[in-house]
């Protein structure tokens, strides 16, 4: 488990740095309330993409339904971040100097969600799996008096 923390930690960590640098110039309170309300809406995402993806998987307790749940939504809201956001305060970087056009910055971002959300579908399905496969390795353990 302290692994896992570490993991999740050092995701959080890239993220963040990689969003602060690609927002350059930009005041850092709209750097700090942008990689807020990003990290809440894809943690928002990715909850309602694992509660899809629990059902028909029948939980011992729910302790340990709760436990999966906190372990992989602070994973994938991590990676879900990492696949979206830096490219998107990339891009906000780019209207703030005057580089692109808000038009050019809205067609770019409506087509990084197309993609996003294509990439939710295979992950709701790849949740589905995890979840199984926690539950065979607890069950198998428990079964063995581990």
């Amino acid at each position: 488990m302290p692994i896992i923390i570490i993991i999740i930690i050092a995701i959080y960590i890239i993220l963040i740095s990689w969003i602060w640098q690609s927002m350059r110039d930009i005041d850092r309170t709209k750097k700090v309330v942008f990689i807020a309300i990003g990290i809440f809406v894809v943690f928002l995402i990715t909850l309602i993409i694992f509660n899809i993806s629990k059902t028909g998987i029948n939980y011992q307790n729910d302790d340990s339904k709760k436990v999966v749940r906190n372990i992989l939504v602070s994973v994938f809201t991590g990676i879900n971040s990492l696949i979206i956001m830096p490219y998107i305060s990339k891009l906000l970087n780019k209207v703030h100097e005057n580089e692109i056009e808000k038009e050019t910055f809205s067609k770019r971002v409506v087509i990084i969600l197309i993609v996003f959300l294509i990439c939710m579908f295979f992950e709701c399905g790849y949740l589905k799996d995890t979840q199984e496969g926690i539950l065979k390795i607890y069950n198998s353990s428990s079964q063995k008096g581990y």
